[in-house]
């Protein structure tokens, strides 16, 4: 689906009336959900989240998502991302603390990615490494910006020593970071890592949300972390 396709031209917007249970907060947020084009395209074309729009514009962009591709992805929970990535013919295996219901194609666990056990398990579900290695975590918000992100990026630090474990040279990855992109400690490991490192805001992504992704494409392979550190 082309972004454009979920622009919402033409759409009356909803007006929520006011309920004495509801606090300001869910109001505005139930009013939000109902004119928000993309929550009605997720229902439309049966995405767990409309957060699968995010993924599809950031493909239309790099053209990351290939038929066969072996694909990770890391807190995969509502499912949106592999619905995608399944769709194009990838083969998934997902993870995510919380559960997830089941989709064709994809192989989920139940696990907690701090487990120095899990990332083996991970490639060996994958049959081999991974071409991309995808993660949408995000730590719950506090509302204090400067905390979100710190608390963000120590996810996609996690997430970035999984995919450096499970990718194979060439491989792509993508992960959530939020206003201020990468700190400068990980993006400089990327840029050890891989060969191309852009920040990105895709389209789907709501105007006031504070987050991006960071798209790094090339992979130079594992071990890169240890010989351009001289360790």
């Amino acid at each position: 689906m082309k972004s454009g396709d979920a622009s919402g031209r033409g759409r009356v917007p909803v007006k929520v009336k006011k309920n004495r249970g509801r606090t300001t907060s869910s109001q505005t947020w139930l009013q939000r959900q109902l004119n928000d084009p993309y929550v009605a395209a997720a229902k439309s074309k049966g995405y767990r989240s409309r957060a699968a729009f995010k993924l599809v514009e950031l493909d239309e962009k790099f053209r990351f998502l290939k038929k066969g591709a072996a694909v990770l992805d890391l807190g995969a929970a509502p499912g949106g991302w592999s619905q995608v990535a399944a769709a194009r013919g990838a083969t998934v295996v997902a993870a995510d603390v919380l559960a997830m219901e089941e989709i064709p194609g994809v192989t989920f666990f139940q696990a907690d990615l701090t487990d120095p056990d899990v990332p083996a398990m991970l490639k060996q579900a994958l049959n081999g490494p991974a071409d991309l290695v995808l993660s949408d975590m995000a730590a719950p918000t506090t509302g204090h910006r400067a905390t979100d992100h710190i608390r963000t990026v120590a996810l996609v630090e996690i997430a970035l020593e999984v995919a450096e474990d499970v990718l194979k040279p060439g491989g792509t990855f993508v992960g959530k970071v939020f206003q201020g992109g990468s700190s400068s400690e990980l993006l400089a490991r990327l840029k050890k890592s891989f060969r191309d490192v852009k920040h990105v805001k895709p389209p789907a992504s709501r105007a006031e949300s504070v987050e991006l992704y960071v798209v790094a494409l090339g992979f130079k392979g594992a071990g890169t972390q240890t010989k351009n550190s001289g360790t």
